[in-house]
């Protein structure tokens, strides 16, 4: 993490919490709060002439009378009536900063506060509430007469006024309150900027070349738009701080190239309703392209396009605008209107020049030294307010309009009934445009509609102008009279004497006419009826008209979406009380965008049970950094996460001059980031590398400066190639010492004029990806080189698995706090045996967040972040002691917090919509239990904290009494182990062993099956065969020596799965050293026969268990058991039927000799039956062949302990015999970002084939062999008939498949491989392959 010092502070760059303490604040002012602590009591010492109030119970209740621990008249203030409606204010003559409040109630009284809100304001008009915690702030008061309760401010406020509001208090009593205000004095210099005006400061030099620069201000304004400060340079450089619908935005170039590709141009936006006409501090600290922006408490860092550094300003920077130049840009911006002060510009107090006149206004305008307040007097609703103005009775002429703010698309605005009885006119909100509804009842009800405008409630005032008389209205949005809309419908006009703005009385709800929208909720000002403009101020004391729970001289909107809570990009959306996010196309979920959608590795995908594939991973989850797509490859025990870039193998490298490098790019399907997430939990990674040369020399070892050398993570070189290390300048021949020339330590160094390679892998993860490879040595007349780079292949998953077992309920790991103020996500993996145990703990000062097993059944998750404890608890129908791995994941916001466990229904609850919002922590995360409290007694795995994975494994070796990992996976996976495949137990997770089965991949679901040509046939021999020395070099027909007679079988269960259209036909038969035999065929007609023979009867036993044809060419299952004399057969999906063996048949199958799957080739006397299907043989496919616990097939295609029993009469041809694998659909090409295609088509140079999902080998890949194919079936064609056409197809469709299965056996190497597919190399195609390729 970079860190850099500005203003005398150290800013941590990235890391927004480390920015701001809270509840310190960012402007200037701090440095002088360092020196001198702001707590004076402000209030004590003021005469009773600056207290005022709403009213009062009498004179010795009087507002004077209102200060804390004095006891003077009737002990405090107490108002006339105790309702929503008083206020007690102080003036303190000047701006001061205030930090706390303090109240009490009336002096040994039943009276007090127990609930209000403090405002604050310049002038005493144009009131601001407290916020805090995105709300405007309701303070907790008093629980008696005497003491005091004192809150410290998260923020400290300037203000010469201040108002207090009671919102509730002592039931059984009245108002009651007495206060003090603590802070300190404040002084600053005010400019008042006309709109018109530019403060220019000038360059003494003319020119001002800066790398670091610190610009500090303050602003008020009641206007949305409008240049705060304007600097540029010749050379393009400028820097722009500017108002665009009451929002900051920051526009900053350090230079651009306008014949390359730098574009320097940045710009930021940040805050929002910056139009409120209150102070608003800004503060811009700049280290090269490093900036923070701090917007009153909220800290925005970034760094700037283009690659400069330095600002280059010409002349001068201009405050409050621009200076017209002539340029469009310069008259097109608006200058700011309304105040400025503490203006610093790189220690320079601009202020205090312009108020000494050291500086030069522009001649258009006026500069002065006191804020200029607004005439504009606002007035604030909530959802059951109105506002009543009294009109001018009578007049042939309806005139209206006023300003509003909201962000609700709905709410009345205006309702007003005419004279006469002639009808009504209500205007109101409805769906974000204004719609205006005139109800005429002159002869019969008629309704007149118009509208206009829209996406007005944007939280930006609009202007609403409306006016009837005699069959004419117009309604104007914003002042634009082109858009105006106008009827001409038949209309009488008589005006009302009332106007109701926001609402209605209670009782007029109940009248003939009805209400179209809900209250309004917002704010309005310049409100005008019948062309005057209405006096709050009167209103307000009641004089004319009413009004219900508005304040008057105070707007107190909020935008619920500055600072957005949505993350990772979701788009934020408000009403009044709330906001919303909506995570579309995001690649997260939740209430604010938080939780990925996606697993966090392959490794995840895998224990889902998934299959190779592409897939999108997020490995920090909830963390900063997006999903990635990548491709997982399952084929193996460890999985291998694969990601591609866009080099294409055996790319030519262009020839240089010598002062010149061919440079060689590399675009990743993911950032550098990304990647390196994922190389970091990764517990292996690789990267193949090749460089083919003729007369170019790769290293120039051994003592020559590398003339080639690629650069990795965090952009370094390095000089080793694959197959060697870091720090050795070798290649993989000068590793293994099989250099073609020894002298050198590469085999391109040597410099022959013959294609020569040097590859192997890179596999130090630290140093991966290669993002360039820069090669030198190309420029020579006959140099020629081609480079090859693979993708990055990883495998595993450390966070996946990274575990700690707790081995007593006192034990605990400790971590460092967890920061989670406003967003937090905790997920883990846990087992046990105890029925209770605190998982983990976080405290702070009153805030802390807990998870803990409550129960057997019950886990918790519990927070406080100061609105009082909160807990959620999932009840499990089962037992969750029961020492299996069970799922938890915690999640909590500024929206709502939520529990799962495994997958029970998630328990939501949602949050307070005001009150705190902030998690602050102070202690270390305990995990395991810590503070004498009931601690975990079990084992936690993959816990993961905002995206973040704790190492329990790390702190668990350096912590006594620990245990790092956990043991017992297969009690939890041991399932995933499918078709009898055993779980074998890991440090890292678990495996499944197949081998007993006759099934193959991760978890034993991959069928191993064969296509067998007519007259092909496998046997199996229970009993291994002997070899003699003579004969020790050939397994053919070795003589078999009888040890020990095989176990007799009292029972057999066979699996398997065969096609075929050839019937009849033998699949199975079982021999005997007796007559006993057991046979599985089809017959003639096409239907399944099984025939047993155990001795005891004259002929054989044969089920037939219907006459369905088998021979369809369909794939079909046969699963046959028998118990002594019961014999259970299940064909295919059908249910399983039972079959009865004759009462004098044996029971037991006597010394079983051999298995023949196809053919029978057995010595001694054979069933007459048997004999009759025994020619031309099994035609087709058979997979999954099992008999007991003897997997004949998979001996005969795998290497196992059982291969020796085998053998094969012709060549055994690998299928999945028509099977299709369950696969995830991949991404369709709409929605993919990154077009991996090439992937599928690499070229044979890549040893690893991720569209494959294994090697390809031989130099050989598969575009070439179809194309072999095609040539094959045309020559044939023409030579043969269309019968032997036919089957010379049908028998070479497996051949293919086999040689390309058999070449990549019998490939010496990858690199021979791609030695032999280049075409500089002589290709030598063996015999099996001039069968295919003819």
């Amino acid at each position: 993490m970079d860190s850099f010092s500005l203003s005398g502070q150290w800013w941590l760059e990235g890391d927004p919490a480390a920015h701001t303490e809270v509840g310190q604040p960012t402007e200037p002012a701090r440095r002088t709060m360092l020196l001198e602590k702001c707590d004076e009591p402000l209030v004590s010492g003021l005469p009773h002439t600056v207290f005022s109030s709403s009213s009062s119970m009498s004179g010795s209740y009087s507002p004077g009378y209102a200060k804390t621990n004095k006891r003077g008249g009737a002990g405090g203030w107490s108002p006339s009536d105790s309702d929503h409606y008083q206020w007690l204010q102080v003036d303190f003559g000047n701006r001061k900063q205030i930090s706390a409040i303090a109240t009490q109630g009336r002096y040994s009284s039943s009276d007090w506060v127990t609930q209000y809100r403090m405002l604050y304001s310049d002038t005493g008009r144009n009131w601001k509430p407290y916020h805090q915690d995105g709300n405007i702030w309701a303070f907790p008061g008093n629980v008696n007469s005497d003491s005091v309760v004192r809150h410290e401010l998260q923020h400290p406020v300037i203000a010469r006024y201040v108002r207090i509001v009671p919102l509730d208090w002592n039931g059984e009593g009245h108002i009651g309150l007495r206060i003090e205000v603590y802070g300190c004095s404040y002084w600053a210099d005010v400019i008042n900027f006309d709109g018109h005006v530019v403060l220019p400061y000038r360059f003494r030099n003319k020119k001002m070349k800066t790398l670091k620069d610190v610009i500090a201000l303050k602003f008020k304004t009641s206007e949305s738009e409008g240049v705060i400060l304007h600097g540029e340079g010749q050379q393009g450089d400028y820097i722009t701080l500017e108002l665009k619908r009451a929002k900051l935005v920051l526009s900053l170039n350090l230079g651009s190239n306008q014949l390359g590709p730098i574009y320097g141009h940045t710009s930021v936006t940040t805050g929002s309703l910056l139009d409120d006409h209150h102070w608003h501090s800004v503060v811009i600290e700049r280290q090269g392209r490093s900036i923070n922006l701090t917007l009153d408490r909220s800290l925005q860092h970034f760094r700037t396009n283009g690659e400069f550094d330095y600002l280059d300003l010409d002349y001068e920077i201009t405050f409050g605008g621009i200076p017209f130049s002539g340029k469009p840009s310069s008259s097109s911006r608006k200058n700011f209107k309304g105040c400025m002060e503490s203006i610093n510009y790189n220690g320079i107090n601009i202020t205090d020049l312009a108020r000494r006149k050291k500086l030069e206004p522009s001649n258009v305008g006026n500069l002065s030294f006191s804020c200029v307040e607004p005439y504009t007097v606002p007035v604030f609703f909530n959802a059951t307010s109105y506002l009543e103005v009294p009109g001018r009775l009578n007049q042939d002429l309806f005139s209206v309009s006023f300003q509003f703010r909201t962000w609700n698309p709905n709410g009345l605005l205006l309702f007003s009934q005419f004279a006469d009885n002639l009808g009504n006119v209500e205007i109101d909100l409805t769906e974000s445009k204004v719609g205006v509804h005139i109800n005429v009842t002159q002869t019969k009800m008629s309704q007149i509609d118009i509208s206009s405008g829209t996406g007005l409630n944007d939280g930006q005032w609009h202007e609403v102008r409306f006016l009837a008389k005699e069959n004419f209205a117009i309604l104007t949005i914003d002042g634009d009279e082109a858009s105006a809309v106008r009827t001409n419908s038949p209309l009488q006009v008589k005006t009302g004497e009332k106007y109701f703005f926001g609402g209605f009385l209670n009782q007029m709800n109940n009248s003939s006419h009805s209400v179209l929208q809900p209250s309004f909720q917002g704010c309005m000002q310049l409100i005008q009826v019948d062309d005057q403009l209405v006096n709050l101020y009167e209103v307000a004391q009641r004089k004319p008209g009413s009004f219900a729970n508005v304040s008057i001289d105070m707007c107190a909107i909020i935008d619920r979406c500055v600072p957005n809570h949505c993350e990772h990009g979701g788009k934020c959306s408000q009403t009044w009380d709330s906001f919303k996010c909506t995570c579309d196309e995001t690649g997260y979920s939740g209430a604010t965008c938080h939780n990925s959608i996606y697993e966090p590795s392959c490794e995840a995908y895998k224990h889902l049970g998934q299959t190779s594939n592409y897939y999108w991973i997020d490995p920090d989850g909830s963390g900063p950094l997006g999903p990635l797509k990548v491709y997982c490859n399952m084929t193996e025990d460890k999985v291998w996460t694969i990601v591609s870039h866009d080099l294409q193998m055996q790319t030519t490298v262009v020839g240089y001059n010598p002062e010149k490098y061919s440079v060689t790019q590399l675009v990743y399907s993911a950032s550098m980031d990304q990647i390196s997430a994922i190389t970091s939990s990764a517990e292996y990674c690789e990267q193949y590398v090749s460089y083919f040369c003729k007369m170019s020399r790769l290293l120039n070892t051994p003592d020559g400066s590398p003339y080639t050398w690629w650069v990795g993570k965090a952009n370094e070189k390095h000089y080793y190639w694959g197959g060697s290390g870091p720090g050795i300048q070798k290649c993989a021949c000068g590793i293994e010492r099989n250099c073609t020339d020894p002298k050198y330590y590469c085999n391109c160094d040597a410099d022959y004029k013959q294609w020569r390679k040097d590859a192997g892998f890179l596999s130090y993860k630290d140093h991966l990806p290669v993002s360039q490879v820069v090669v030198g040595d190309t420029d020579r007349q006959g140099s020629e080189a081609k480079l090859s780079v693979g993708p990055l292949r990883c495998q595993g998953d450390r966070n996946y698995w990274n575990a700690a077992s707790f081995p007593n309920p006192s034990s605990y790991l400790h971590f460092s706090t967890f920061q989670g103020e406003t967003s937090a996500d905790i997920s883990f993996y846990f087992k046990t045996l105890t029925p209770r145990g605190v998982f983990l703990e976080n405290l702070g000062k009153t805030d802390f967040i807990k998870l803990e097993l409550k129960s057997a059944n019950e886990v918790s998750f519990s927070f406080d972040v100061g609105n009082g404890p909160v807990e959620i608890v999932v009840r499990s129908p089962s037992p969750l002691n029961d020492d299996q791995w069970h799922r938890v994941t915690a999640e909590r916001n500024v929206k709502q917090a939520s529990l799962q466990v495994d997958r029970l229904p998630q328990q939501i609850r949602k949050a307070p919509t005001e009150g705190h919002t902030r998690l602050e922590l102070y202690s270390q995360l305990f995990v395991g239990g810590a503070g004498g409290q009931q601690g975990f007694l079990g084992c936690i795995r993959s816990l993961r904290m905002n995206g973040v994975t704790l190492d329990l494994e790390e702190r668990a070796k350096v912590t006594s009494g620990f245990k790092s990992g956990c043991s017992g996976h297969c009690t939890s996976y041991g399932t995933n182990c499918e078709n009898g495949g055993k779980c074998i137990e890991k440090y890292h997770g678990y495996s499944c062993d197949c081998t007993n089965t006759a099934y193959d991949g991760t978890f034993c679901n991959k069928d191993v099956g064969a296509f067998f040509e007519e007259g092909m046939w496998l046997r199996y021999n229970f009993q291994a065969p002997v070899v003699s020395a003579r004969d020790s070099g050939s397994r053919a027909e070795n003589s078999l020596e009888q040890q020990n007679s095989p176990p007799d079988l009292a029972q057999e269960e066979i699996r398997f799965s065969f096609s075929t259209t050839k019937a009849p036909c033998i699949l199975l038969y079982v021999s005997s050293l007796t007559t006993d035999f057991l046979a599985v065929v089809v017959k003639p007609t096409g239907s399944l026969q099984i025939r047993y023979n155990l001795g005891g009867t004259k002929e054989p036993y044969n089920i037939d268990p219907d006459h369905r044809n088998m021979a369809n060419g369909q794939p079909h299952s046969v699963n046959i058991t028998r118990r002594e004399k019961t014999i259970i057969l299940k064909l295919d999906h059908y249910p399983a039927l039972s079959y009865h063996l004759p009462s004098s048949s044996d029971t037991l199958f006597n010394s079983p000799k051999s298995l023949f799957l196809g053919k029978v080739i057995e010595t001694g006397k054979i069933d007459q039956e048997i004999h009759k299907y025994n020619t031309p043989g099994f035609t087709g496919c058979l997979s999954r062949v099992q008999f007991n616990q003897i997997a004949p097939l998979k001996a005969a295609l795998r290497q196992t302990n059982a291969s020796a029993h085998v053998h094969i009469q012709g060549e055994l041809v690998e299928s999945n015999c028509g099977a299709s694998p369950l696969t995830l659909s991949p991404m369709s090409s709409a929605t993919d970002p990154w077009h991996l295609d090439h992937l599928d088509s690499a070229s044979a140079d890549f040893p690893y084939n991720p569209g494959q999902g294994q090697a390809i080998r031989n130099g050989v890949n598969r575009n070439s062999a179809i194309i072999g194919g095609v040539i094959a079936v045309v020559i044939f064609t023409i030579l043969c008939t269309l019968v032997f056409l036919i089957r010379y197809m049908f028998r070479h469709k497996g051949t293919y498949h086999t040689n390309e299965a058999k070449g990549a056996e019998s490939a010496e190497s990858a690199d021979a491989a791609i030695m032999n597919n280049d075409p500089n190399f002589t290709e030598t195609i063996d015999e099996s392959k001039k069968e295919w390729l003819i």
